[in-house]
């Protein structure tokens, strides 16, 4: 691609001019930039983006990461592009594609000469190239501006999706119930095996957002019973949102989540841990509050939030939510009533798991004051206090010991964030305290993202967190799910040998002061990632990964048991290419194996093989996939391409071979459909899953149908 020298031209009428006309010239180039004249030709392809994105995100799976948020916020995003006029650098971020050089170049350039006429113009911001120009795309947008091909089209999203789905073989769940010998019928599932799901979604990005999400999952019952809470479906959720109405950035009712600082006190949405992009992922952006639209039932408040401008540098967000959360009761002998765990599955098929739903108030009261001004500096307080209407105290247990016990958790933290050329520096640190003695822990974690030469990026983070520091809704950098209990330090690179070859890694240290679940004494462990992209061409791209673990784990052999250590290796390559206009083929070897220290490994693999058919308003994709494993420890995780706004990251385990097609038709621009058949069928086994999952037979058939309608 030709380099233009936007600085050494003196008439910025003219420069903008000449910038735009490289640009097209170019836009051939980038096949994917011109717009499909079919819904489902636009859908299909968004689709296959998300897929391609989150494959290369997560090649080998990662503990610690909620696949499913990760998934819901990325479809968001998808769903509702980035302005590239208007997005803050922070927004910019949570795509993880563009580099600290990048974001700068691209401030640098809307600050010299204004807002962009075209997406077509990223080619003539210094630093972008076109392979980056190509991932990014699906997440912004030049919107409110004329384009040389014809008005840009109507950003307002207003859909409705209704979605069905079912498991063909009868699980043990849904099987008639024999009493037993003393007459008392075995537990079984309450309601029907179908899943059920519909949508509803009026937005305009930065105007405001309407939303309603209905779900029942396999074995719940349809229940209107308003005393109880129960509203026909087993999970609702709801928001009502407006933006930028004067000083008011933000009101948002219903449910929702925020995003500030670091994550220690307030983190939701798109966040990502250790991954095979190795340095932009380990920094959260401050985003304040979003609509919580997501099948997860759980990490989200219910009830309203502000943000207002107290001066053009200055906001002030106000949260307060009032919600019953799912939770395992115990009574003493004075029948006082204690929660021991909250829940977290979202599961109310049983009435031992309904007797769980909603047993347990919480309420939140929060504030977060931010400063930011054009330096890109920002500073920030929050502050959150939990209370619950029972006492909390989770089992009796040695690694319990420094848990949250009480009814009254307070978590203060203070962030901020500097941007210095090439540079981002980042910290925040927060302190947690209750009405119980175990309380009073801090946590804090800091680090740096830069790019150190035109080539060599590199992000650096230390995190410490207490064993007694309890904060509910936070999501750090961390080697663990919670943010408790752990101190570490990680270092990520990335190369860029050339436009067309990169490579990267990363080198994580952590230690857990205090026990953990399955491992009965403190402990210490680290891993590292190796990954090499190679792409040709834009019809061609090759990646290879290698990820290695040490931890450490309980080992039970007979009447002993020790901690000990275990290793993990994952290795994982990758082929995509097109053979032809509208079909794509991906190949994919994966392997590995899991071992406790002195003990056999256990071992396992996956060939997976994917092609996607593109044709008018069709679109045919499928795979097979052959897999084996000597136990679930050497289990494989592969994503799975589903119906828009489901996810499937399924492990496989044991030996056979897994299938599915799925197909999308636009029949007209209002409606598309999609239908969705999968399959696995176990050669080493008899019946497939457990308990009241349980199939008696060595074969799990799935059928999924969804449709939506755009207004």
């Amino acid at each position: 691609m030709a380099k233009t020298n936007c600085t050494v031209l003196e008439q910025k009428g003219f420069l903008r001019t000449l910038c735009l006309l490289i640009a097209v010239g170019f836009a051939t180039a980038i096949p994917v930039f011109a717009q499909s004249t079919t819904s489902v030709g636009r859908n299909a392809d968004r689709s296959d983006d998300i897929s391609r994105y989150l494959q290369d995100l997560f090649p080998v799976q990662t503990e610690g990461i909620d696949y499913q948020s990760v998934y819901d916020a990325l479809t968001q995003l998808y769903a509702n592009p980035l302005d590239l006029n208007v997005a803050s650098r922070d927004e910019l971020e949570t795509t993880y594609l563009l580099t600290e050089r990048q974001l700068s170049s691209l401030a640098a350039y809307r600050a010299e000469f204004g807002d962009l006429l075209s997406i077509y113009e990223l080619q003539a911001v210094p630093g972008f190239d076109l392979p980056t120009i190509r991932r990014l795309l699906p997440f912004v947008t030049v919107a409110g501006t004329p384009s040389l091909f014809g008005a840009l089209p109507n950003p307002t999203d207003n859909y409705l999706i209704v979605r069905y789905e079912q498991v063909l073989e009868q699980q043990k769940g849904f099987s008639g119930a024999e009493p037993d010998k003393k007459g008392n019928l075995p537990t079984r599932y309450l309601g029907n095996s179908g899943q059920y799901y519909a949508r509803y979604r009026y937005s305009r990005p930065r105007m405001f957002s309407i939303g309603l999400t209905a779900e029942k999952d396999p074995g719940e019952l349809i229940n209107w019973q308003p005393s109880t809470r129960h509203y026909g479906a087993d999970y609702i959720s709801f928001h009502a949102q407006l933006q930028n109405r004067g000083r008011w950035r933000n009101i948002l009712v219903g449910d929702y989540q925020v995003q500030v600082g670091q994550g220690l006190v307030l983190s939701a949405g798109f966040v990502l841990g250790k991954s095979a992009e190795t340095v932009q992922t380990v920094r959260r952006p401050t985003l304040g509050a979003r609509p919580y639209t997501s099948l997860t039932e759980y990490g989200y408040f219910r009830g309203a939030t502000a943000t207002y401008s107290l001066h053009r540098t200055v906001d002030i967000t106000l949260l307060a939510s009032r919600n019953h959360r799912d939770a395992n009761l115990t009574a003493d002998s004075l029948g006082e009533t204690t929660a021991t765990s909250l829940q977290t599955s979202g599961l109310h098929r049983t009435q031992a798991e309904i007797d769980d739903q909603g047993s347990l108030l919480e309420t939140n009261v929060g504030a977060h004051l931010l400063y930011h001004n054009r330096r890109q500096f920002q500073l920030g307080l929050t502050f959150l206090r939990t209370t619950f209407d029972k006492f909390f105290q989770k089992r009796d247990l040695p690694y319990n010991q420094y848990e949250f016990t009480g009814k009254q958790n307070l978590v203060v933290g203070v962030h901020g964030s500097y941007i210095w050329r090439n540079w981002n520096l980042f910290s925040e640190v927060a302190r947690s305290s209750g009405s119980a003695t175990n309380s009073g822990g801090i946590g804090a974690v800091g680090g740096a993202l830069a790019s150190l030469t035109k080539k060599i990026d590199m992000a650096i983070v230390l995190r410490h967190y207490d064993r007694s520091f309890h904060s509910f809704y936070s999501n750090g950098f961390s080697e663990g799910s919670r943010t408790i209990n752990e101190s570490g330090a990680y270092l990520g690179l990335k190369y860029t040998v050339y436009r067309k070859l990169t490579i990267g890694g990363f080198f994580d240290y952590f230690n857990f002061p205090w026990l953990k679940y399955l491992v009965d004494k403190p402990s210490d462990g680290f891993d590292y990632l190796f990954q090499a992209r190679y792409t040709p061409n834009r019809k061609t791209a090759f990646y290879a990964v290698y990820h290695e673990e040490h931890k450490q784990k309980n080992l039970t052999i007979g009447k002993v048991k020790d901690v000990v250590g275990t290793t993990r290796r994952n290795y994982a390559l990758n082929a995509e290419y097109k053979l032809m206009r509208g079909l794509s083929l991906r190949s994919r070897a994966q392997w590995g194996g899991f071992a406790y220290s002195g003990q056999p490994v256990s071992r396992g693999f996956v060939l997976v093989q994917d092609a996607t058919l593109d044709y008018r308003r069709l679109s045919l994709s499928g795979r097979v996939a052959l897999f084996g494993t000597d136990d679930y420890d050497s289990r494989q995780y592969v994503y799975e391409r589903d119906v828009l706004y489901a996810f499937s990251f399924p492990a496989y385990f044991d030996r056979g071979i897994r299938h599915y097609l799925l197909m999308q038709y636009g029949l007209n621009r209002h409606l598309d459909v999609w239908v969705r058949w999968a399959r696995t069928d176990l050669t080493n086994q008899t019946t497939v899953g457990s308990d009241l999952d349980q199939i008696d037979a060595p074969h799990k058939t799935e059928v999924k149908v969804q449709a939506r309608w755009r207004f």
